[in-house]
């Protein structure tokens, strides 16, 4: 049985909990297959980023090219991007499928910053994100990287309305705030609508990633935003709920064990 592609831009996590890692597992999990460019080295264990070395963009062109060269590419999924010249690869990249697919799928993680605020980048992470962000389908960031993104506006209404002005949907995610329930929230030209999940206890490494490239894998399935949202979430809540531990510190979804779900 053939299964659709996702290109996949991401970092390398030694400790397999977030980055290509968990894009991998999650993509797989969905039904797709992760084609996975590594665009920085990071030296990292389950709850801190000590170090981001990113990959010399004249590699993830070579395999861009040979990627491209082959397979049909169903969706993308860009996550940590490491450096100025690699965000010139990836946009070159979107541009270059998309005279082939012109409604080619791609979401966008703004990795800002680890879960712990540790930095991801020694350039400036908000403006590499913009030429992405002018190409992507989805944008996902969490409460923090909303902020920084659109230059420190704090209403949720209003920074939907600054990330629409160049992205066509906007996932807000909600693990950063507070209270019983996260609430992530979906912004569109045509529609608006919020998920509430319960607050699960404890610290979560990798999440982000997780949701992302889910998201991206069932739109590369096939599902429309909507179904891709809904289920995408549905199945990373369940993988948190079964999340275990490697050490102390931030648990790791257990995406390699969820079955999808049916989600109406």
């Amino acid at each position: 049985m053939k299964r659709p592609c996702v290109l996949v831009f991401a970092g390398l996590d030694p400790s397999g909990g977030a980055g290509v890692q968990a894009d991998i597992e999650a993509i797989a999990a969905m039904g797709a297959h992760a084609l996975p460019v590594i665009t920085t080295l990071t030296v990292q264990d389950n709850d801190h980023v000590k170090a981001v070395h990113a990959v010399d963009a004249s590699i993830l062109r070579d395999q861009v090219h040979v990627l491209c060269e082959k397979f049909h590419i169903a969706a993308i999924k860009i996550g940590i991007t490491g450096s100025q010249d690699n965000v010139t690869v990836i946009t070159e990249t979107i541009k270059h499928l998309r005279q082939q697919t012109l409604n080619l799928p791609v979401v966008l993680d703004p990795v800002l910053a680890s879960g712990h605020g540790d930095a991801l980048s020694r350039e400036d992470a908000v403006s590499m994100m913009r030429p992405l962000q002018a190409l992507a389908t989805l944008i996902t960031p969490n409460l923090p990287e909303a902020v920084r993104l659109c230059d420190g506006e704090t209403s949720l209404p209003a920074q939907a309305a600054h990330l629409l002005r160049t992205t066509p949907h906007v996932l807000i995610k909600g693990g950063h705030g507070e209270g019983d329930e996260i609430i992530n929230t979906w912004f569109s030209a045509s529609r608006d609508q919020a998920w509430r999940w319960p607050r699960l206890s404890g610290g979560f490494h990798g999440s982000g990633c997780t949701l992302a490239s889910a998201i991206a894998a069932c739109l590369a399935t096939g599902l429309d935003m909507q179904q891709a949202l809904s289920t995408a979430q549905h199945w990373v809540q369940a993988s948190l709920t079964k999340a275990y531990s490697i050490a102390d510190g931030q648990r790791i979804p257990a995406r390699t064990v969820m079955q999808l779900p049916e989600v109406s």
